[in-house]
């Protein structure tokens, strides 16, 4: 009965937020699920279905946090079979890539069809230790057979290539019954907003050729499919979206026999805590009062402990009652950080200005240029909070301001002017 884990999507080297911390998780995350998963389950092998890597240039620390893992699986005796991603594949120009370095030393075993061929007949050569190269090998696992299959990333002509494998596949040798295929693309109807995914009629073809499980990977949650085709997710968040609650995702532990495929989600690893919150504001709220709002969403989960070296973001919404750049994001950002103590602290400032919504005068007639100059100083108060009380007298007051400047009058009168204007506003 063969058993295997099934990783996708780990991206070691991650570096958005520009946070070492950050980037160790990865490599914490990918460490963590396979010792637990992997030596302790004891099992035969280890599929990663591309994106082992963040970048196709890699720094030295992610090469060795690989080999750190990859040695782990070493020494107990679990091989590992890759394929590449959209992220870690060879770059253009070029025939090497830093899985085929890894495979070269013997980390791992890199399964890449033959694409000598035009007409599939010779996508597929056996990998062999020798070699070090191949499409696909076949394992044994305590007393049964599996084959496993590679793949390349094809991008958009993902569907016309599986028409390839699916042909190359059904000219194979007879092997054992169970066949592994690993793939490197996402099915439609998962994620919105993904431009290219595939329809599952497109992957039939392969299920046609007797693939028993398609191991896929590069959309970061997990889903399955028609009982066959599986998607981990991403091993470690890769963005706020992306945390447990949103988008659930870890690693699949499965195990295949005549009764068909267990594959058991796991999550219990290492992992980033993730915690989203959400503030609405109303136009009735002052600056201050938004402030203080957002200090009491922030204290009350950071006294329950949850804040402490997690990564969180407040989203403000709804409409305010003030000029939106009033508002300090930075400053507000920086104060909240340091009185949560998380690792890193987003703030999303989306909430809007209030709409100017007045009809204009009713009646047959245009209204006059005074009267529409009137009626727009009194709506830019009604929006504001802070005059939204006293917004028909503030706004004859301004008026009468604007004629008293047309009217060249002494700037001091002016400055009078306001000045007596300020305190009947405040009064």
């Amino acid at each position: 009965m063969p058993r295997f884990l099934h990783v996708a999507d780990v991206h070691l080297g991650f570096d958005r937020y520009e946070n070492a911390e950050r980037t160790k998780d990865f490599f914490l995350a990918f460490q963590d699920a396979l010792e637990k998963y992997a030596v302790r389950e004891a099992v035969d092998f280890v599929v990663i279905a591309g994106d082992l890597f963040e970048h196709r240039h890699i720094l030295p620390a992610t090469l060795n946090q690989a080999q750190v893992c990859l040695d782990m699986l070493k020494e107990a005796g679990i091989p590992v079979l890759a394929i590449e991603g959209n992220h870690d594949n060879q770059p253009y120009g070029t025939k090497s890539s830093w899985l085929r370095y890894l495979a070269d030393w013997e980390k791992l075993i890199l399964l890449e069809p033959n694409e000598a061929a035009t007409d599939g007949t010779e996508l597929y050569d056996l990998w062999t230790p020798e070699m070090k190269t191949g499409g696909y090998i076949d394992l044994d696992c305590k007393g049964s057979q599996v084959r496993v299959l590679g793949s390349r990333w094809y991008g958009a002509a993902a569907s016309q290539t599986i028409v390839q494998l699916a042909a190359a596949i059904e000219l194979l040798p007879e092997g054992p019954q169970h066949t592994v295929m690993i793939f490197h693309h996402g099915l439609e109807g998962q994620i919105a907003r993904y431009e290219g995914a595939l329809r599952y009629q497109d992957l039939l073809p392969l299920k046609d050729a007797g693939v028993d499980y398609l191991a896929l990977g590069h959309i970061h949650k997990h889903y399955t499919a028609e009982g066959w085709i599986f998607n981990p997710g991403s091993v470690e968040a890769n963005s706020i979206a992306e945390s447990q609650g949103q988008n659930p995702r870890g690693v699949y532990l499965v195990e295949i026999d005549e009764r068909g495929i267990n594959a058991q989600l796991k999550q219990d690893y290492y992992q980033r805590s993730i915690l989203r919150l959400n503030l609405e504001v109303n136009k009735q709220q002052t600056l201050i009062d938004l402030e203080e709002a957002a200090r009491e969403k922030v204290r009350a989960v950071a006294q329950q402990g949850k804040t402490k070296q997690a990564i969180v973001e407040l989203r403000i919404s709804g409409q305010l009652g003030f000029n939106r750049l009033d508002l300090n994001v930075r400053s507000l950002r920086q104060q909240l950080h340091r009185e949560c103590e998380a690792l890193i602290f987003l703030l999303k400032y989306d909430a809007t200005g209030t709409e100017y919504e007045t009809p204009l005068l009713a009646g047959d007639r245009a209204p006059t240029k005074s009267e529409l100059e009137l009626q727009v100083f009194e709506d830019l108060l009604a929006a504001n909070v802070y005059y939204s009380q006293k917004a028909p007298e503030l706004a004859k007051a301004l008026i009468d301001m604007k004629d008293r400047v047309l009217n060249n009058q002494p700037v001091e009168n002016i400055y009078e002017f306001v000045q007596q204007l300020l305190i009947e506003k405040s009064s």
